[in-house]
């Protein structure tokens, strides 16, 4: 029983990471790509830690426990930091429908001040 969990989640966290990866390649903006990114890595390594804590001992279980902390933490905040780059370089959402609900309106010219 405990392999068969373990091929299960193993086979389920390979098929999201890499519905992430279809996701950065199918997505028309950056703002897109960074949330199928984001959403791949945390759910496809979170269940594929899970899968290695069924088949572990303690000290490796301790060690995926960091893991996905590690990254359930530092994920978030790089997809945060990587789209406000985005929008302090004037990157428009091409997504169509899209709504700028920042309360500012990024200016059509380019700007002399970009980082």
């Amino acid at each position: 029983m405990r392999a068969f969990i373990f091929d299960a989640m193993v086979i389920l966290g390979t098929v999201v990471m890499s519905l992430g990866v279809f996701g950065m390649i199918r997505m028309p903006d950056l703002y897109t790509r960074i949330h199928a990114a984001s959403k791949g890595v945390v759910l496809g390594v979170a269940l594929l830690a899970v899968a290695g804590m069924v088949r572990s001992e303690w000290p490796i279980i301790m060690r995926l426990l960091l893991l996905v902390a590690v990254i359930l933490l530092a994920t978030p905040v790089s997809s945060a930091a990587i789209g406000r780059a985005g929008y302090l370089q004037h990157e428009r959402m091409t997504t169509p429908g899209a709504i700028d609900e920042s309360g500012s309106h990024l200016a059509d010219e380019d700007p002399a001040w970009r980082i």
